[in-house]
């Protein structure tokens, strides 16, 4: 059975002190020393003040384009592990969505009315707002888990790849970049452009090798856009031939990768766009900052002999020499939003379909809130814990992973943790 996260503490001050294990916190709960202070992470509140000073604690950052690992690591031990998942995605489909209506009403209206003001220029600063939401998520995350835990430091892995070795391969004068590292810099680079699938056969799940697409031999040079990933196999078959030679009787995926190769890599540049925000807003909290590279992250994690997942990533952030792994359960997050303001829903069109009501609590509930509910009669009997959406009507329904339990009545339900805009869930 996997190890379960740490719990968060708080003394009846609301200090934060170091998280426990769960069984500490089970006897805590049931000498009636604790309460239940949250659910989401868990955490109890002490109903005594503590004057003891806890050990510090570290909070590591893997930001990624959609998903982003965190980890808490107390004395170069993990004790609490989390992935968030963004949905940048979705506002930029709202986006989208709400321009293409406006544009069509506007062209619907023939008269031209110029700007009034010049209020459309953007600061220095600007961020789209589906990469803003990036930001505002992981600061979000972070300022909760600093009252929740006695955080002394941040580190965020800053730079993904170390672009400048990459485009200049004869680069010197400095020891990391003539060092081991390098290679782990273009690799990964490499496994994410080319989805950790060889070029030419598509096999994955494989040693893969780091391939010139244009052979050294003919001209071939070690710049980032003259390399792919293959297997074995498909290596040694190319050998020194041009790759034009290789699939002469294969023009679709010839015309594929060469494509591929000038593409650029969108997660990547989404990180790097944020990434300067991100520190920036990470140094407002007044704490101490460090930094760190992708391919330093990959380097650890390779050498502790730990598997690829957002949060153990998040883990070997940084410069460390051992790291003990006290948790093994990481609390899933799901950046659900908080609904819209609209009072009217439109069709694809732009004309009304529907309207909303204005009030969104229903006998004290509200669409979003984790309640438990217990049914002791009728055709839906039995103990449910999901998330509700609510009705107007007092009759709920109640999401439970992918499954929704309609028709269970406000009377029978409890709530559990309020709505928070996010989803929480836990890896099988």
């Amino acid at each position: 059975m996997s190890k379960q996260n740490y719990v968060f503490v708080l003394d009846t001050k609301k200090k934060p002190l170091s998280p426990c294990r769960p069984i500490t916190a089970r006897k805590l709960l049931q000498v009636k020393k604790a309460a239940v202070f949250r659910l989401f992470p868990f955490t109890i509140i002490l109903k005594k003040a503590v004057e003891e000073t806890p050990k510090p604690i570290a909070v590591k950052i893997d930001p990624g384009s959609k998903t982003t690992g965190i980890a808490l690591v107390q004395e170069n031990k993990v004790v609490f592990g989390a992935e968030f998942t963004h949905r940048g995605l979705a506002i930029k489909a709202s986006l989208d969505s709400r321009r293409a209506i406006r544009r069509s009403r506007r062209n619907r209206k023939t008269r031209y009315r110029q700007p009034r003001f010049l209020n459309r220029k953007k600061n220095d600063r600007w961020l789209a707002p589906s990469l803003q939401h990036r930001v505002k998520t992981t600061m979000t995350w972070v300022k909760k888990f600093i009252k929740l835990a006695p955080v002394a430091s941040i580190a965020q892995e800053l730079v993904r790849f170390d672009l400048q070795k990459m485009e200049n391969p004869e680069i010197s004068g400095i020891t990391y970049q003539q060092g081991e590292l390098q290679g782990y810099e273009v690799r990964e680079y490499l496994l994410e452009k080319w989805d950790r699938k060889c070029a030419y056969c598509g096999v994955e799940n494989v040693p893969l090798q780091v391939e010139h697409i244009h052979p050294q031999g003919k001209g071939g040079t070690n710049r980032i856009s003259n390399l792919c990933i293959a297997c074995e196999k498909c290596n040694q078959k190319k050998g020194a031939k041009s790759i034009e030679q290789f699939l002469d009787k294969k023009p679709e995926l010839l015309e594929n990768i060469l494509a591929q190769a000038k593409k650029p890599l969108k997660d990547a540049a989404v990180v790097n766009s944020t990434r300067w925000a991100l520190f920036n807003a990470l140094k407002e909290t007044g704490l101490t900052v460090v930094t760190g590279s992708g391919g330093l992250t990959k380097f650890n994690r390779v050498r502790l002999g730990l598997p690829k997942t957002h949060w153990l990533d998040a883990a070997c952030v940084g410069l460390f020499e051992s790291l003990e792994l006290l948790t093994g359960q990481p609390l899933l997050i799901k950046a659900t939003g908080h609904g819209t303001r609209q009072m009217c829903r439109t069709d694809k069109y732009g004309f009304p379909s529907r309207y909303v009501p204005r009030n969104k609590f229903v006998k004290g509930f509200q669409t979003g809130d984790i309640v438990k509910a217990t049914v002791t009669s009728g055709k839906k009997v039995g103990r449910y814990v999901g998330r509700v959406a609510v009705r107007s009507s007092g009759s709920f329904n109640i999401a439970i992973n992918s499954q929704i339990v309609q028709g269970i009545s406000y009377k029978c339900c409890q709530i559990v943790h309020k709505k928070d805009g996010y989803g929480y869930s836990f890896l099988s």
